[in-house]
Protein backbone atom coordinates (compact mmCIF):
# COMPACT_ATOMS: atom_id res chain seq x y z
CA UNK A 1 0.00 0.00 0.00
CA UNK A 2 1.40 3.26 -0.93
CA UNK A 3 1.86 5.68 2.02
CA UNK A 4 -0.76 8.81 2.06
CA UNK A 5 0.04 12.06 1.06
CA UNK A 6 -2.07 13.60 3.71
CA UNK A 7 -2.02 11.54 6.69
CA UNK A 8 -2.01 13.54 10.26
CA UNK A 9 -3.21 16.33 8.58
CA UNK A 10 -6.73 18.20 9.49
CA UNK A 11 -8.54 20.19 6.96
CA UNK A 12 -11.39 22.52 6.78
CA UNK A 13 -13.33 22.26 3.72
CA UNK A 14 -15.75 24.76 2.26
CA UNK A 15 -18.40 24.49 -0.26
CA UNK A 16 -17.97 20.74 0.17
CA UNK A 17 -21.39 19.59 -0.09
CA UNK A 18 -21.32 18.88 -3.08
CA UNK A 19 -19.52 19.34 -6.73
CA UNK A 20 -15.75 19.95 -6.61
CA UNK A 21 -15.45 20.62 -2.92
CA UNK A 22 -17.40 17.46 -2.43
CA UNK A 23 -14.29 15.75 -4.51
CA UNK A 24 -11.56 17.54 -2.79
CA UNK A 25 -13.10 16.45 0.45
CA UNK A 26 -13.11 12.97 -0.81
CA UNK A 27 -9.51 12.26 -1.54
CA UNK A 28 -8.30 14.66 1.28
CA UNK A 29 -10.44 11.54 3.13
CA UNK A 30 -8.65 8.98 0.68
CA UNK A 31 -4.99 10.72 1.37
CA UNK A 32 -5.61 10.44 5.19
CA UNK A 33 -6.64 13.56 6.51
CA UNK A 34 -9.13 14.12 9.61
CA UNK A 35 -11.72 16.30 7.12
CA UNK A 36 -14.50 18.69 8.07
CA UNK A 37 -16.99 19.34 5.30
CA UNK A 38 -18.45 23.00 6.06
CA UNK A 39 -21.35 24.28 3.88
CA UNK A 40 -24.16 26.04 4.33
CA UNK A 41 -26.61 23.36 3.51
CA UNK A 42 -26.65 21.03 6.18
CA UNK A 43 -28.49 17.83 4.74
CA UNK A 44 -26.41 17.95 1.50
CA UNK A 45 -23.28 18.38 3.83
CA UNK A 46 -24.08 16.31 6.42
CA UNK A 47 -24.32 13.56 3.66
CA UNK A 48 -21.69 14.16 2.19
CA UNK A 49 -19.51 13.58 5.06
CA UNK A 50 -21.40 10.22 6.49
CA UNK A 51 -20.35 8.94 2.98
CA UNK A 52 -16.72 9.39 2.87
CA UNK A 53 -16.59 9.24 7.15
CA UNK A 54 -15.45 13.01 7.40
CA UNK A 55 -17.31 15.59 9.96
CA UNK A 56 -19.88 18.28 8.92
CA UNK A 57 -19.48 21.76 10.16
CA UNK A 58 -22.23 24.64 9.45
CA UNK A 59 -20.66 27.29 7.96
CA UNK A 60 -22.03 30.58 6.08
CA UNK A 61 -18.56 31.92 4.84
CA UNK A 62 -19.77 35.63 4.91
CA UNK A 63 -20.45 36.12 8.43
CA UNK A 64 -17.78 36.41 11.01
CA UNK A 65 -18.91 35.10 13.80
CA UNK A 66 -19.96 31.87 11.96
CA UNK A 67 -16.08 31.57 10.67
CA UNK A 68 -15.53 31.63 14.20
CA UNK A 69 -18.01 28.82 15.39
CA UNK A 70 -16.82 26.22 12.52
CA UNK A 71 -13.07 27.29 13.69
CA UNK A 72 -13.68 26.75 17.31
CA UNK A 73 -15.72 23.04 16.40
CA UNK A 74 -12.81 21.75 14.37
CA UNK A 75 -10.42 22.83 16.97
CA UNK A 76 -12.32 21.17 19.81
CA UNK A 77 -12.77 18.23 17.98
CA UNK A 78 -9.46 18.00 15.97
CA UNK A 79 -6.96 20.25 18.27
CA UNK A 80 -5.69 21.71 15.28
CA UNK A 81 -6.12 22.84 11.49
CA UNK A 82 -3.31 22.27 9.09
CA UNK A 83 -4.95 22.84 5.90
CA UNK A 84 -8.02 25.61 4.94
CA UNK A 85 -9.28 25.15 1.69
CA UNK A 86 -11.40 28.15 0.43
CA UNK A 87 -13.46 26.52 -2.20
CA UNK A 88 -16.93 28.05 -1.70
CA UNK A 89 -18.13 30.60 -4.49
CA UNK A 90 -20.66 31.66 -6.60
CA UNK A 91 -21.18 33.06 -9.92
CA UNK A 92 -24.42 35.28 -10.92
CA UNK A 93 -23.95 35.32 -14.77
CA UNK A 94 -25.15 38.77 -16.11
CA UNK A 95 -22.28 41.16 -17.96
CA UNK A 96 -21.64 44.44 -16.26
CA UNK A 97 -24.39 46.29 -17.66
CA UNK A 98 -26.91 43.68 -16.49
CA UNK A 99 -25.35 43.30 -12.89
CA UNK A 100 -27.42 45.06 -10.13
CA UNK A 101 -25.64 45.57 -6.84
CA UNK A 102 -26.95 43.53 -4.90
CA UNK A 103 -25.57 40.53 -6.79
CA UNK A 104 -22.01 42.20 -7.35
CA UNK A 105 -22.52 42.76 -3.56
CA UNK A 106 -23.51 38.90 -2.92
CA UNK A 107 -20.75 37.62 -5.40
CA UNK A 108 -18.09 39.82 -3.31
CA UNK A 109 -19.39 38.57 0.22
CA UNK A 110 -18.88 34.67 -0.94
CA UNK A 111 -16.20 35.17 -3.33
CA UNK A 112 -13.45 37.39 -1.64
CA UNK A 113 -15.16 38.48 1.98
CA UNK A 114 -15.51 34.29 2.59
CA UNK A 115 -11.96 33.47 1.87
CA UNK A 116 -10.62 36.79 3.79
CA UNK A 117 -12.34 36.14 7.28
CA UNK A 118 -11.64 32.53 6.67
CA UNK A 119 -8.04 33.44 6.61
CA UNK A 120 -7.58 36.07 9.14
CA UNK A 121 -8.83 33.51 11.75
CA UNK A 122 -7.03 30.61 10.41
CA UNK A 123 -3.30 32.71 10.77
CA UNK A 124 -3.07 32.10 14.42
CA UNK A 125 -4.46 28.83 14.60
CA UNK A 126 -1.94 27.42 12.37
CA UNK A 127 1.28 29.98 13.67
CA UNK A 128 0.57 28.17 17.15
CA UNK A 129 0.84 25.12 15.61
CA UNK A 130 4.17 25.63 13.60
CA UNK A 131 2.19 26.04 10.49
CA UNK A 132 0.16 25.27 7.62
CA UNK A 133 -1.56 25.37 4.09
CA UNK A 134 -4.33 27.70 3.06
CA UNK A 135 -5.69 27.10 -0.81
CA UNK A 136 -7.87 29.16 -2.43
CA UNK A 137 -10.13 28.27 -5.20
CA UNK A 138 -9.75 30.57 -7.85
CA UNK A 139 -10.35 30.49 -11.41
CA UNK A 140 -8.69 30.84 -14.81
CA UNK A 141 -10.80 34.11 -14.56
CA UNK A 142 -8.28 35.43 -11.86
CA UNK A 143 -5.49 35.23 -14.34
CA UNK A 144 -7.15 36.33 -17.45
CA UNK A 145 -10.04 38.57 -19.01
CA UNK A 146 -11.90 35.28 -19.98
CA UNK A 147 -14.73 36.38 -22.87
CA UNK A 148 -17.43 34.07 -21.88
CA UNK A 149 -17.19 34.97 -18.38
CA UNK A 150 -18.85 37.94 -16.68
CA UNK A 151 -17.15 40.94 -15.34
CA UNK A 152 -18.42 40.50 -11.73
CA UNK A 153 -16.89 36.78 -11.59
CA UNK A 154 -13.33 37.97 -13.08
CA UNK A 155 -13.53 40.65 -10.65
CA UNK A 156 -14.01 38.41 -7.60
CA UNK A 157 -11.17 35.71 -8.43
CA UNK A 158 -8.73 38.49 -9.54
CA UNK A 159 -9.29 39.84 -5.74
CA UNK A 160 -8.72 36.22 -4.75
CA UNK A 161 -5.37 35.55 -6.45
CA UNK A 162 -3.86 38.68 -5.08
CA UNK A 163 -5.18 37.88 -1.55
CA UNK A 164 -3.37 35.02 -2.05
CA UNK A 165 0.30 36.37 -2.74
CA UNK A 166 -0.04 38.77 -0.13
CA UNK A 167 -0.92 35.85 2.55
CA UNK A 168 2.15 33.97 1.10
CA UNK A 169 4.61 36.98 1.70
CA UNK A 170 3.93 38.13 4.76
CA UNK A 171 3.22 34.67 6.74
CA UNK A 172 6.14 32.38 5.34
CA UNK A 173 8.07 33.25 8.01
CA UNK A 174 5.26 31.20 10.12
CA UNK A 175 5.62 28.07 7.93
CA UNK A 176 2.56 28.96 5.86
CA UNK A 177 2.08 28.37 3.16
CA UNK A 178 -0.55 29.73 0.66
CA UNK A 179 -1.63 29.17 -2.98
CA UNK A 180 -4.17 29.69 -5.74
CA UNK A 181 -5.78 27.42 -7.97
CA UNK A 182 -7.52 27.87 -11.19
CA UNK A 183 -9.27 25.55 -13.24
CA UNK A 184 -10.97 26.39 -16.52
CA UNK A 185 -14.27 24.90 -17.26
CA UNK A 186 -15.35 21.72 -15.11
CA UNK A 187 -17.15 19.31 -15.81
CA UNK A 188 -19.92 18.88 -12.59
CA UNK A 189 -23.40 18.64 -13.36
CA UNK A 190 -24.20 22.12 -13.41
CA UNK A 191 -21.91 22.28 -16.95
CA UNK A 192 -23.04 19.61 -18.31
CA UNK A 193 -26.77 20.99 -18.31
CA UNK A 194 -25.04 24.60 -19.49
CA UNK A 195 -23.58 22.16 -22.55
CA UNK A 196 -26.90 20.87 -23.48
CA UNK A 197 -26.31 24.32 -25.80
CA UNK A 198 -24.00 22.81 -28.40
CA UNK A 199 -22.64 25.90 -29.52
CA UNK A 200 -21.85 27.27 -26.08
CA UNK A 201 -19.67 23.38 -25.46
CA UNK A 202 -17.81 24.03 -28.92
CA UNK A 203 -16.86 26.97 -27.85
CA UNK A 204 -15.34 26.24 -24.63
CA UNK A 205 -13.98 23.23 -25.55
CA UNK A 206 -11.81 25.13 -28.32
CA UNK A 207 -10.44 27.21 -26.81
CA UNK A 208 -8.34 24.12 -24.50
CA UNK A 209 -5.12 23.19 -26.16
CA UNK A 210 -5.83 19.69 -24.32
CA UNK A 211 -9.47 19.59 -26.06
CA UNK A 212 -11.60 18.87 -22.82
CA UNK A 213 -12.99 20.09 -19.88
CA UNK A 214 -11.12 19.77 -16.57
CA UNK A 215 -12.25 16.91 -14.42
CA UNK A 216 -13.47 17.21 -11.05
CA UNK A 217 -10.73 14.79 -9.78
CA UNK A 218 -7.97 16.92 -12.26
CA UNK A 219 -9.01 19.67 -9.84
CA UNK A 220 -8.53 17.71 -6.40
CA UNK A 221 -5.62 16.19 -7.16
CA UNK A 222 -4.25 19.59 -7.64
CA UNK A 223 -5.31 20.31 -4.03
CA UNK A 224 -4.27 17.28 -2.74
CA UNK A 225 -0.66 17.76 -4.11
CA UNK A 226 -0.35 21.60 -2.73
CA UNK A 227 -1.59 20.49 0.60
CA UNK A 228 0.91 17.21 1.10
CA UNK A 229 4.63 18.13 2.29
CA UNK A 230 5.51 16.62 -1.42
CA UNK A 231 4.92 20.99 -2.05
CA UNK A 232 6.64 22.23 0.45
CA UNK A 233 8.23 24.75 -1.41
CA UNK A 234 5.39 26.11 -3.18
CA UNK A 235 4.37 29.14 -2.00
CA UNK A 236 2.49 31.91 -3.46
CA UNK A 237 2.02 30.10 -6.84
CA UNK A 238 -1.23 30.87 -8.86
CA UNK A 239 -1.81 27.11 -10.33
CA UNK A 240 -3.69 26.63 -13.55
CA UNK A 241 -5.02 23.49 -14.06
CA UNK A 242 -6.49 24.25 -17.69
CA UNK A 243 -5.02 22.08 -20.35
CA UNK A 244 -2.97 25.27 -21.76
CA UNK A 245 -5.74 27.48 -21.63
CA UNK A 246 -3.96 30.13 -20.23
CA UNK A 247 -0.84 29.55 -21.59
CA UNK A 248 -1.71 30.21 -25.47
Amino acid sequence: MSAKHLSGKTALITGAAGGIGAEIARRFQEEGALVFVADTNRVEGEQTAASIGAAFVPLDVTLEESWKAALSTVLELAGRLDVLVNNAGINIRKNIEEMDLASFDAMIAVNVRGPFIGIKHALPIMRAAGGGVILNMSSICGLVGHKYTNETYTTTKGALTMLTKSVAVRYAKDNIRCNSIHPSTVETPLVQTLFKDPERKAERLGEVPLGRLASTADVANAFVYLASDEASFINGVAFAIDGGLTAA
